[in-house]
């Protein structure tokens, strides 16, 4: 694609800018509150597409410019200061490019959103349940780090340490959108804490990442849904095991079910509940999207795919692999202390040339 054709391509998003930028300023616009948040959100995306194009405009111009003296001007020190620039330029212009077609391609609605992280255990008996402990933990720095939020809504813990299953919800600034990256199955091979003869095992834990859907997102009929309340368990103080404050809720028509205990509030566990059954819910719908790009794309991330083998942890060799994008890494122990941002950063790059393609670019 031409550069002229690129910038082409941005007169309508400029002309939207301009009429959004006047919106934003009428008193009748700012009164409705929830159209005011929208028009912000999507003028702040526009600002970006446009100021890139702004960027692109005036180096493409300046090109010309530079060029221009290079062929017709004889004096030699101005000769050599368009022939730097040009350089300069020609370095700089596939960047802004690069920059304003990942724009330019329709974003994920979901990335915006919280996410709820659910690890099993797999394959693997009691190493499989540590296994998950670890990747818990991995998640739980990783989430520290960005300064997200994370809340434990149901745990089952392994007879020899780490989870069965543990369930948590983490809110943040487009959580989802970088956690979408881990749903898959992630094995591990390392000599178990039980081993006597020294022999590497290999165990597997799925981790399942859901998008947080809200009431707008999934309308749910009361009457659908089935309501127990029992006991909590696990460390809390005396309330423990005396109240009925731990929820379980059955989705009759899918047979969803969803626990959530938070030791003493049942009003505050019923909220939860209700918001992992939504999302769970809405992720059958979302999935057969997923399953619709997982054929074009190589990566397979983003599809929710629970049984891809996405990532290799091997602790004899320090080594991790994520096998969607055959990276490979020696920094294991950094990265079970949640130091994923790399492994993330690369899958990003990968899906984001896939869905450039996908747009025609």
């Amino acid at each position: 694609m031409s550069d002229n054709t690129l910038l082409e391509k941005l007169g309508p998003f400029r002309v939207r800018f301009r009429e959004i930028g006047q919106l934003i300023t009428d008193p009748g616009v700012i009164r409705d509150m929830p159209r005011f948040v929208k028009l912000n959100k999507e003028y702040r995306e526009l600002e970006q597409i446009v100021e890139a194009g702004n960027a692109l405009e005036k180096g493409v111009k300046a090109l010309e410019e530079a060029a221009w003296i290079l062929e017709r001007e004889e004096d030699r020190e101005l000769r050599e200061m368009a022939s730097a620039e040009i350089e300069e330029l020609k370095a700089k212009i596939p960047a802004w490019e690069t920059s304003i077609k990942l724009l330019l391609v329709p974003a994920d609605p979901e990335d915006d959103k919280n996410a709820i992280l659910e690890i099993r255990s797999g394959t693997g008996g009691d190493e499989a349940c540590i296994f998950a402990g670890d990747l818990f933990r991995m998640y739980a720095r990783f989430a520290e780090a960005r300064h997200w939020k994370m809340e434990v809504t149901n745990a089952s813990e392994g007879t020899a340490g780490g989870f069965k299953e543990i369930v948590a919800n983490i809110s943040g600034n487009g959580v989802y959108g970088v956690m979408k990256y881990e749903s898959g199955v992630h094995r591990v091979q390392r000599v178990p804490a039980t081993e006597t003869q020294g022999r590497v095992h290999t165990s597997a834990a799925t981790v399942a990442v859901l998008p947080e859907a809200e009431e707008v997102d999934v309308e749910l009929n009361p009457a659908d849904i089935r309501k127990d309340t029992y006991c909590s368990s696990g460390p809390g103080g005396q309330s423990v095991n005396t109240t009925y404050s731990a929820i379980r809720l059955t989705h009759v028509p899918t047979g969803i079910v969803v626990t959530c205990q938070d030791e003493k509030s049942q009003i505050k566990n019923l909220a939860r509940a209700m918001t992992e059954l939504r999302s769970r819910i809405y992720a059958i719908e979302r999935q057969k999207y997923l399953d619709d790009i997982a054929s074009r794309r190589r990566t397979m991330v983003s599809t929710g795919d629970r049984s891809a083998k996405i990532r290799t942890y091997n602790y004899p060799q320090g080594r991790v692999t994520d096998h969607r994008i055959n990276l490979t890494l020696y920094n294991l122990p950094v990265i079970m202390d949640g130091n994923i941002d790399e492994i993330i950063e690369k899958l990003q790059i990968e899906e984001n040339m896939e869905r450039m393609k996908e747009s025609g670019f």
